[in-house]
């Protein structure tokens, strides 16, 4: 695989696991991160050097980059040339969007865009047809963009114009703005909605690591919504063989509907990407307590704004295109989480 693929937010969960995997396949990547402390910088820097002393740690570069700088990332894609980005940084995080709504619109919108431009200048520059490539923008959104749609499971078919959260209106904002780009300047682009990922090297701020953290130290956790919550829970190898398998299948701009008031459609889609198996939340924290052989302190607390009782992926569309297979069981999954998280913290 003789290509460049920029990753942003390359020191972030995802972000790590597809560098690791497309240096794994043969591509040279290019990662960006602005290194924030909104969780531990350490953990970010850590995961850094998971790729840095990887066996193809020859073929990965790394700059510290903020993506709101529009004067520095316009610089940044004059001097490098990729045949595709996949753009994982952003503010994450529902709750937080209650507390920091400033940092959503820098990062998610304001970096978002510096990203399409960066897109546009190398169209621009470089004349995709007269090199024979089509490069791929895969951005990252979310299945927050559902917000309280009561139809389960969710289909990319389903409105999604009543977001309950910043973060959701952000993402969601990020599908049009990509919808637009690809129309005017033919950028093929796929949206992402990612489901509850999960697994080594996870954030701080997830279910996953404040209830792990809570229960070995005998604290209590808070479940929300009393405790009447379902995800659909997606381990982090299965999500970077949905982001792998996508990159090779760029959309192309299409003849549009009679219906349809411009003649041919954006080369621009938006696919769920989930295990397609939602899971109860006490069931989630049986498990955790189960291979961490400690008993959680449950305090069962109501439904908190922002958050959705239920998250369902459909996701007919990407296995159709890449025969994209959910195989890590939950089971499974929470055991290789606790497993890495024991040993990176060093508790026996």
């Amino acid at each position: 695989m003789s290509t460049t693929v920029l990753v942003t937010g390359a020191a972030g969960f995802i972000g790590m696991h597809v560098a690791l995997a497309l240096l794994a396949r043969g591509a040279r990547v290019v990662g960006i991160d602005n290194l924030n402390d909104y969780y531990d910088p350490d953990l970010k820097r850590a995961r850094l050097s998971q790729i840095q002393s990887c066996p193809q740690a020859e073929r990965f570069q790394f700059f510290k980059r903020d993506l709101a700088d529009a004067g520095g990332m316009e610089e940044f894609f004059r001097n490098y040339e990729f045949d595709s980005v996949v753009h994982l940084a952003a503010q994450a995080g529902v709750r937080y969007s209650l507390k920091n709504p400033s940092a959503y619109i820098d990062s998610n919108i304001v970096g978002f865009l510096s990203v399409l431009q960066g897109m546009r200048q190398l169209r621009e520059r470089l004349g995709d047809e007269s090199v024979g490539k089509r490069r791929h923008l895969v951005y990252a959104s979310s299945s927050s963009v559902y917000g309280g749609n009561k139809k389960l499971p969710f289909s990319e078919n389903d409105n999604v114009d009543h977001p309950v959260s910043l973060y959701a209106a952000t993402k969601r904002a990020n599908e049009l703005m990509a919808h637009t780009y690809a129309h005017l300047f033919n950028i093929p682009a796929t949206g992402l909605r990612f489901f509850t990922v999960y697994g080594p090297w996870g954030r701080p701020d997830m279910a996953p690591f404040i209830f792990s953290k809570a229960i070995l130290a005998g604290e209590p956790i808070t479940v929300f919504n009393e405790g009447n919550m379902q995800r659909d829970f997606t381990y982090i190898d299965d999500i970077v063989e949905g982001i792998l398998g996508v990159i090779d299948k760029p959309p192309a701009r299409e003849t549009g509907s009679a219906d349809f008031a411009f003649p041919q459609t954006a080369p621009h889609r938006v696919l769920n990407i989930g295990h397609h198996r939602p899971e109860n939340l006490n069931d989630f924290i049986d498990l955790l307590e189960h291979v961490l052989g400690v008993r959680a302190k449950r305090i069962f607390a109501p439904m908190q704004p922002g958050d959705v009782p239920s998250t369902f992926a459909e996701i007919e569309s990407l296995q159709r295109l890449t025969g994209f297979s959910p195989k890590i069981t939950l089971g499974d999954g929470v055991k290789r989480f606790a497993d890495w998280y024991r040993r990176y913290y060093a508790i026996k």
